[in-house]
């Protein structure tokens, strides 16, 4: 099974950049597709980008389309997201998650409803 780390999140001004790294400290995530989420104050948890089992493939949601990228390093058993262009309305507390393989070669992305494992998140907040 993997436990997931996020690291990288911090208080910046809008228009900078960060970039959030999320690791595994059990299972490699070689086997899995892995996704962003995040959360904002009183609001439900929303999906930012996600990436394939096999091919990376990415999927970015409206939002940050443009503004964000995603990308895995299954040598160094990470996953990162790139943020640029940092807005107010970025600030949430953001999530690192895992699809578990679905049993044979995808090289799709998973459905939202399809990640199951959860970092403990690390806080972004972006002021102007």
């Amino acid at each position: 099974q993997v436990q997931l780390v996020e690291s990288g999140g911090g208080l910046v001004q809008a228009g900078t950049s960060l970039k959030l790294t999320c690791i595994s400290s059990g299972r490699s995530l070689e086997d899995y597709a892995l996704g962003w989420f995040r959360q904002a104050p009183e609001k439900e948890r929303e999906l930012v980008a996600r990436v394939s089992w096999i091919g990376a493939q990415t999927a970015y949601e409206d939002p940050v389309k443009g503004r964000f990228t995603i990308s895995r390093d299954n040598a160094r058993n990470t996953l990162t997201l790139q943020m640029n262009d940092l807005r107010p309305e970025d600030t949430a507390v953001y999530f690192c998650s895992a699809a578990p393989p679905r049993g044979y070669a995808d090289y799709n992305v998973p459905a939202p409803d399809e990640f199951a494992y959860w970092g403990q998140g690390t806080q972004v907040t972006v002021y102007w």
